[in-house]
């Protein structure tokens, strides 16, 4: 998930950026250029936007080495560029420092240039990407199984509730719904799963597919988790209906493509509607964890949103209204009272 506030140690960053600037100068193509922040990273990496006259780009990832392990993005953006997804390409790798050089996918992400009259148009263009990207090889890949889905969910417990919002009660009963929101994940079709398929991680470029960034955490897991992501994104919110309807089209689209057989839209919306759940406990308590734990304190604002997706998917299902209790009495009233 891309932060666009930047670490507070920006002595010891310096350093790496000057290392960056040496790194490009062993390129003869790449001599004369400028380098500018691009964006940076829930982790410890962070981007920069390198252009070259008279109109050319190029990404640089700095990844510290003793703190990121590359190996993953390569292989994922290897894999996706084999199968025609629109991913950045490596362009060049240097493992010892933790540089690599990336093609540009563009600077307009989504969620900039979303809005209520191109919706339509930009989902359904993400969406066409997201069922070809379904379809990449998974061979080797982790497995998103039961104890990573229920660790997962312990960050909204251990993060949100304890640390960030110092509720300490007793909070066992919320396995009996982690239990049942793993049952509905694991029933799902597994296939490749992007695992972070948001509008920050979607950029739009005229007349090209979406360009997909950020896909190194990638997974073998639920068919929705993904779509989930995209459509109940924890930045940018839309009205359920819409939702509905965008969630019809992939539905019809990976029935047409053989992803899926024999499964009404309602029984569909079922499985999208408590993976949103599971994946907004996740991110919940995430976003708390990168406060209180690495200082980032630009995604608290988020909280509210990912919290109010909670209560109302907690609402439409009745296994869920201890769920849809405990945020109206508890958590809900708790946050308010963090924001005053």
């Amino acid at each position: 998930m891309p932060d666009r506030s930047y670490p507070r140690k920006m002595v010891s960053m310096d350093i790496r950026l000057e290392e960056i600037k040496q790194w490009l100068q062993t390129d003869p193509a790449i001599r004369d250029f400028s380098i500018e922040p691009a964006s940076a990273d829930a982790s410890f990496r962070r981007y920069f936007r390198v252009r070259i006259p008279p109109g050319k780009s190029w990404i640089v990832m700095d990844a510290p080495p003793d703190k990121e392990d590359c190996t993953a993005f390569i292989d994922i953006a290897g894999r996706l560029i084999k199968a025609g997804v629109n991913a950045p390409e490596v362009k060049a790798y240097s493992a010892e420092r933790g540089f690599m050089l990336l093609t540009d996918l563009g600077n307009t992400v989504y969620l900039d240039k979303l809005n209520a009259h191109n919706a339509d148009e930009l989902y359904r263009a993400a969406i066409d990407s997201l069922i070809h990207l379904q379809q990449v090889r998974t061979d080797c890949l982790p497995v998103y199984d039961e104890t990573l889905l229920r660790q997962e969910m312990d960050l909204f417990r251990d993060w949100l509730l304890v640390r960030h919002l110092e509720l300490n009660a007793d909070y066992d009963w919320l396995d009996d719904i982690f239990d049942f929101l793993i049952g509905n994940a694991l029933e799902q079709p597994q296939l490749f799963v992007h695992r972070d398929y948001h509008s920050r991680n979607l950029t739009w470029q005229d007349g090209q597919s979406p360009g997909i960034l950020d896909f190194q955490d990638a997974v073998v897991g639920p068919l929705t988790y993904d779509l989930v992501s995209l459509l109940r994104d924890c930045y940018i919110q839309w009205p359920y209906d819409r939702v509905v309807n965008w969630v019809k089209y992939y539905c019809d689209s990976v029935q047409k493509k053989g992803l899926l057989r024999d499964r009404s839209d309602t029984g569909f919306l079922r499985w999208f509607d408590l993976m949103g759940v599971q994946r907004h406990l996740k991110a919940s308590g995430i976003f708390a964890r990168l406060w209180h734990r690495d200082g980032k304190n630009g995604y608290l604002n988020d909280i509210p949103r990912t919290v109010n997706y909670l209560l109302e998917t907690s609402h439409r299902y009745p296994e869920l209204k201890d769920l849809e209790y405990f945020l109206i009495t508890t958590v809900i009233p708790a946050i308010k009272d963090k924001q005053t």
